[in-house]
């Protein structure tokens, strides 16, 4: 990764838009705003592929698009088998001379119900192969396009349709999965933190073979917070250890700022409870009388996930 990478400003950013006037995405909607840095980072030479998602619902009135990338909308199983066929289909071009330039990047933008559980089959065996093209899930924890049902991101207390006394169980971890996986590049990030998002998705397009991203994206409708504040919910997440910032390649983890200095103890975090207290879906927590126990087992677990990750990244 080249130091002009590393030192770049937001100032810096190219002025390219991937994302046109005109999407229907709710009012403070992370997936437009995660597309317009990918849109930076990789450039107009790219291939998009979605499952059905809010990216999919506000792609705007046919036969017109808000995206300014072909785009193919494929069966909410099957991102990882479409990107590794797009992406295979112009190898082959570009070696029989039918296709001539520099490749185009593939990615694909897929929730966490698409990543996390209907399409992690076809997504971990993209993994296995190493196909060369990065998939990225903006993770809003719930399937926020057909009613906000739990999914596998969803975390332990969240209200959901299909959990609507709270969810029980603890949420998957498919960045850790990935990086077991020891694919090329592997990243976390946050829309609080845009230029680290930035610079990973540069580092990603510069590197071949598989390549996985979650960008985690705090939903207004789906969390029921106003939609001004979905910045700043994403940013109390990471300085709550919530989210962790964190990359890796081929099995390497690098814990990246502010999450290393929060592990290491080098700075507090941001109370938990300014965090919950500003989403709907934990409003039964914040008015239970078990309201100190559940908050204090959830910074239990963010203190046995950075503990976990800071020994890993020693490995």
């Amino acid at each position: 990764m080249s130091d002009t990478i590393k030192n770049v400003k937001l100032a810096d950013m190219p002025a390219y838009e991937l994302v046109k006037a005109g999407t229907g995405g709710c009012a403070g909607c992370p997936s437009p705003m995660g597309l317009r840095i990918v849109g930076k980072a990789l450039g107009p030479n790219s291939i998009m592929v979605m499952t059905p998602s809010c990216a999919v619902a506000s792609i705007g009135v046919m036969p017109k698009s808000c995206y300014d990338v072909p785009v193919l909308n494929v069966c909410f199983a099957s991102a990882g088998a479409s990107a590794a066929g797009i992406s295979m289909s112009l190898d082959a071009q570009l070696k029989n001379g039918a296709l001539s330039g520099e490749k185009p990047t593939v990615f694909t933008w897929v929730g966490d119900g698409g990543t996390y559980d209907i399409g992690f089959q076809g997504i971990s065996a993209a993994a296995e192969r190493n196909d060369d093209f990065i998939h990225f899930c903006y993770n809003n924890e719930a399937y926020s396009n057909t009613g906000v049902q739990r999914s596998g991101a969803t975390p332990k207390y969240a209200v959901t349709t299909t959990t609507p006394a709270g969810k029980e169980s603890q949420k998957k971890n498919v960045p850790l999965l990935m990086l077991e996986q020891r694919i090329a590049y592997v990243a976390t990030a946050s829309l609080a933190y845009p230029l680290d998002f930035y610079r990973k998705v540069q580092k990603a397009k510069s590197i071949q073979g598989f390549k996985y991203i979650e960008l985690h994206a705090p939903c207004g409708p789906g969390w029921k917070f106003a939609s001004s504040d979905t910045v700043e919910l994403a940013r109390l997440a990471v300085k709550s250890g919530a989210w962790l910032l964190w990359e890796g390649e081929h099995g390497k983890l690098t814990l990246n700022a502010p999450t290393k200095q929060l592990a290491e103890g080098k700075m507090p975090c941001a109370e938990l409870e300014e965090y919950l207290k500003l989403q709907g879906r934990f409003a039964h927590i914040m008015k239970s009388p078990e309201k100190a126990a559940a908050i204090e087992a959830m910074k239990s677990e963010i203190r046995r996930e950075m503990d976990f990750m800071l020994g890993r990244e020693k490995l």
